[in-house]
């Protein structure tokens, strides 16, 4: 196929005045245009965040910040509690140990949400306060899951710890509000919801968060928050940006206030519910489970003797729609469909119209055009005005 459509968890399709932000000329990064980009950047950041404090932005994955959260935070010793629910939380946790980080982990089986109730119970026993931060996962795309942050804020406020979040899949799909749950880091990436191309991660800082990195020894330099701070001071970043990427970022945040936050939430969660009626209709198993799926990432159990990486393939190189699998444990069990990025219900139809014609062909019972119906009924009555 000459063009391919990214059903995956990111990154994601690009739309076109994204990318052609990208072919801008170069800049001096250190010079006046690029201060004045890279503080138009962080002022349109913050509503999105939900923060009235400072977002720092660094060249990396979402997995650079992620670090630079966990290492610029906690000293070597400290105790965390860390709640995955997925193949990122488990990263998180893994991050934390590399650094000398003490880690607990308050277990979940995979497609389920954190237990608000058991979350609190833990921190509650915790009369000595030894844990110092408790690390979330906003949206686990390995699972499908995404967290109700708001229980989890209330279970976690009374204890005291500090609270990092893993929203690189979930920020800007759905309403966050990170000053009114009392999170204190927060990381997002620009290959997610957004649909920027990969390069910049975000970080969302609390005012309690600086307190505390400036006891924090562990050892930094790239990731050194302060120092990213003090260099966005003066409209510069410590070391060479993704100046390119920051071009398309200005865009992309720009388009994204001027469809409005409320109308990209209602459209993430739309093309979900879209494609979770075309799987139940069609019969099919979701992974995670009602209440806590998340609306950046639909996880859809393969049926047994179906082999879902070959329908992935075919899908990708004859239809051209490319399908996220399973990771981990999870490998070969399920199918993840994407619905970030710049895609259309039109596109979601298409998709689910070719997902259906391999599931057909793979030997699979079903109903044709059964899934794309019931997807295109949740759009249409989406689309009908409500009762005055």
């Amino acid at each position: 196929m000459s063009k391919q459509l990214l059903f995956i968890p990111g990154p994601v399709t690009v739309a076109e005045p994204v990318l052609a932000a990208m072919g801008k000329p170069m800049i001096d990064h250190r010079g006046p245009e690029f201060k004045v980009l890279l503080e138009s950047i962080s002022r349109k950041l913050k509503p999105v965040f939900g923060t009235s404090g400072d977002v720092v932005i660094l060249g990396s994955s979402g997995t650079g910040g992620l670090e630079a959260a966990m290492t610029n935070m906690f000293a070597p010793g400290e105790k965390v509690l860390c709640c995955p629910v997925g193949v990122f939380g488990d990263r998180f946790a893994e991050i934390a140990r590399t650094w000398g980080v003490e880690v607990e982990v308050l277990p979940t089986a995979w497609g389920h949400g954190v237990d608000a109730q058991a979350l609190k119970a833990r921190l509650d026993a915790d009369t000595k306060r030894e844990i110092k931060g408790v690390i979330l996962t906003h949206n686990e795309t390995s699972t499908g899951v995404q967290n109700p942050m708001g229980p989890l804020a209330d279970a976690i406020r009374a204890h005291g710890a500090l609270v990092l979040v893993d929203s690189v899949s979930g920020l800007a799909a759905s309403e966050f509000t990170m000053d009114a749950w009392g999170f204190d880091v927060v990381v997002a990436a620009s290959q997610k919801a957004l649909g920027v191309p990969p390069g910049i991660s975000m970080v969302a800082i609390s005012p309690r968060a600086w307190e505390k990195m400036a006891t924090a020894n562990a050892p930094r330099y790239y990731f050194d928050l302060r120092k990213a701070r003090e260099f966005a001071a003066i409209g510069q970043t410590p070391a060479t940006p993704p100046v390119s990427q920051c071009f398309a970022m200005d865009v992309a945040l720009d388009r994204y206030a001027e469809t409005g936050p409320a109308n990209v939430w209602a459209r993430h969660q739309r093309y979900t519910d879209g494609i979770i009626a075309a799987a139940e209709t069609l019969g099919l198993e979701l992974f995670a489970q009602p209440g806590v799926r998340s609306v950046t990432v639909t996880a859809i159990k393969v049926p047994a003797g179906i082999d879902g990486d070959a329908i992935r393939k075919t899908m990708r190189v004859e239809r051209g729609y490319v399908l996220g699998g399973g990771q981990a444990r999870l490998a070969g069990t399920i199918v993840r469909i994407g619905t970030m990025g710049d895609i259309s219900q039109t596109d979601v139809l298409g998709m689910l119209g070719a997902f259906e014609m391999e599931l057909l062909g793979a030997g699979l019972k079903i109903q044709v055009g059964s899934g794309v119906q019931a997807a295109l009924r949740v759009f249409l009555e989406a689309s009908q005005p409500s009762a005055a």
